[in-house]
């Protein structure tokens, strides 16, 4: 069978069922692949290796239909207004009731379909069979196995694409509900018919309260609309019950007796190590010390290793050792314009500070990090974090949930910005856009941390990371009681535990490190070229006298540090890696002041730019507007504190 051009196939399910994983294999495009929920919060499209005038979309994980949050509205747009051929919906087969509930909902939707029932072989080390051929002849459609991780399964479920059928209708429910679905299927197929989806979908799911659903009807529909409205405000008052509850209780029933009747269960003496561990990493008491060794684990890595050695490596035996010295040779040598060997190898030359910040101070740190973060988020540990934070974030108005934005902006301040659309309310949302930029430093610049106040001492680490969590908590308290809204409960995905996959660890290292060198290279240039031009035309110079009152007299640092706040307003860890090159002339008490003002400091203008577009323009500057002061505020009353308490 040819699949035609102008059609698509959806990869649809659950977050945490192996999409992102399979969508690679079968395209070889890469998203971010990660074990734990909201990874993917737009649709991603490529084309099939398959069919090359096949496109693939791989989807948001949806927790239920009909939408609520933006990613299951991102799910549903793309069911209503892609030219969908077939669907392939991912489940999980550890969890196949699950799984069939949103089997049956898709199955109203009279779209061909072939159902994956991905990690089977963790569904059979903990003892449950899935009877796969009796649950295909149930369903009436393609149901397979697939281990996506391993590429088990992949060459059949390419090959069952051409044989994806609609499944058999599940859902029966009362006459009176049946007669007010029957009534807004028949207005729908007469004023809104879709294409491609049946009227009898579309109205469980507008019953069932689908804002999408109910925004494109009316698109579709005019000013005719307000009589399907009626017809859903009168189905309400006929229920014997909240009529969505009713909706969604018929699904979980049906999708409990299918389950049950496909499944075997094998008698097990004790859970799995794996089960095990990750029971205690979530433990109110285990949970908190295997978090603190977590974090150690990861200091000594990033900090010491990464920090200490590698830098070592690269700056003194590699760059000052051989690079520098050649390339400052021959620049003398071929160049003999003054002005321009001063750009390229002076104080603040392109190669001298632009290149050997980037390469020689950043790159190593940022790559250790980087491997950590892969390990942690492929191994299952990142989405516990979440339930041990929960009740800490209750304190600032959040939930648990928000902690995934938070940790993933320790990758990127600005790709967290936009992840920010996983939290259920735009107030949830509003808080922590405002928390990632003010307390939460991307890879890089919180490489440099871990790297300048490691060497100083555990103590100065310990001092840093204790003023990020207070100034997290008192300023999401602040937000909390500032901002209208209720605080949403904890709903999320525990993905299994598991050893992490070193070739997965290795992708997302190699991805992260290319957008680095795509990225911050060329920023680091053009912030090197502007502290040339300041420096040039002694406008640098002017500025450091300037800002010598604030810099030198409340921060307690030497009148240079203002050049690396200069730096900072174009990226935090360009003003980090400033404080970081002078490190030999600061003693321990301005380390950890400079570290602890330059991470509160303004956003880098790429996040500033991800929160103009999330929030508007008039938010955005509001929160530059109290982050800067905030943090020269803070980082002064830690001059005198620090001062106090070690005179």
């Amino acid at each position: 069978m040819t699949l035609s051009a102008s059609n698509a196939i959806l990869l649809v399910g659950h977050p945490n069922v192996g999409k992102s994983v399979l969508f690679h294999r079968l395209t070889g495009a890469y998203v971010n692949v990660s074990n734990y929920p909201g990874t993917t919060v737009e649709v991603t499209r490529a084309s099939a290796r398959f069919d090359h005038q096949v496109a693939l979309l791989d989807t948001p994980g949806v927790l239920a239909l009909p939408s609520r949050s933006d990613d299951e509205r991102a799910t549903m747009r793309a069911l209503l207004k892609e030219s969908t051929r077939s669907l392939v919906q991912v489940g999980d087969a550890k969890n196949l009731r699950r799984t069939l509930t949103l089997t049956a909902l898709l199955a109203e939707l009279g779209v061909p379909m072939v159902l994956a029932l991905n990690m089977h072989d963790e569904a059979a080390a903990r003892g449950v069979t899935v009877d796969i051929a009796a649950l295909g002849e149930e369903l009436g459609m393609p149901v397979l196995a697939t281990v996506a991780t391993g590429g088990e399964g992949i060459g059949e479920l390419t090959a069952s694409l051409g044989q994806a059928r609609a499944p058999q209708a599940l859902l029966r429910y009362d006459a009176a509900i049946e007669d007010d679905i029957g009534r807004v299927s028949a207005w729908i197929s007469h004023h809104a018919a879709h294409p491609h989806l049946t009227a009898r979908g579309l109205a469980i799911l507008y019953l069932g309260g689908d804002s999408e659903v109910a925004d494109w009807l009316h698109q579709t529909a005019g000013e005719q609309f307000a009589e399907l409205a009626a017809l859903r405000q009168a189905a309400a008052s006929r229920a014997e019950g909240d009529l969505p509850t009713l909706l969604a209780r018929e699904r979980t029933e049906a999708a409990d007796a299918l389950a049950a009747s496909v499944i075997q269960r094998a008698v097990k003496s004790s859970p799995l190590l794996s089960q095990r561990i990750g029971q205690y990493v979530v433990h109110p008491l285990w949970g908190i010390p295997i978090l603190l060794g977590v974090l150690f684990a990861v200091y000594e890595f990033v900090g010491v290793f990464g920090a200490t050695t590698l830098i070592g490596l690269m700056e003194e035996d590699l760059f000052e050792g051989i690079l520098n010295p050649a390339f400052t040779h021959f620049v003398t040598a071929a160049v003999d314009l003054p002005w321009l060997q001063e750009l390229l190898v002076g104080q603040y030359g392109l190669w001298t500070m632009g290149m050997t910040y980037a390469l020689a101070l950043i790159l190593p740190i940022v790559t250790t990090f980087f491997f950590a973060f892969g390990v942690l988020e492929d191994s299952g540990y990142l989405p516990r974090l979440t339930v041990i934070a929960n009740r800490l974030f209750a304190l600032i108005g959040l939930n648990g949930r928000a902690v995934l934005p938070m940790v993933l902006g320790l990758g990127c301040v600005t790709m967290a910005t936009l992840t920010t659309r996983i939290l259920h309310s735009p107030r949830e949302r509003l808080i922590t856009i405002f928390l990632l930029a003010l307390a939460i430093p991307c890879s890089a610049q919180l490489g440099v941390v871990l790297g300048m106040l490691g060497g100083v001492s555990f103590t100065a680490v310990l001092i840093w990371a204790l003023a990020m969590v207070g100034v997290l908590l008192l300023a999401g308290f602040l937000a909390a009681r500032l901002i209208p809204g209720r605080r949403i409960p904890l709903v999320t995905e525990l993905p299994p535990m598991r050893l992490p996959i070193l070739g997965n660890v290795l992708k997302k290292t190699g991805g992260r490190l290319k957008w680095y060198l795509i990225e911050v290279i060329p920023l680091f240039l053009l912030g090197t070229f502007i502290m040339y031009a300041l420096d040039k035309t002694g406008a640098l110079p002017a500025i450091i006298e300037a800002g010598e009152p604030l810099v030198t007299g409340w921060l307690g640092l030497p009148k240079e540090a203002s050049a690396a706040f200069v730096m900072g307003f174009l990226r935090r860890d360009f003003g980090a890696t400033g404080l970081f090159a002078m490190a030999h002339s600061l003693s321990p008490i301005q380390a950890v002041v400079g570290m602890i003002t330059i991470t509160l400091f303004i956003p880098c203008f790429a996040s500033l730019m991800m929160m103009v577009k999330e929030q508007g323009a008039k938010t955005a500057l509001l929160m530059v507007g109290l982050i800067v002061p905030f943090a020269f505020f803070i980082g002064g009353l830690f001059n005198i504190a620090l001062r106090a308490l070690w005179s």
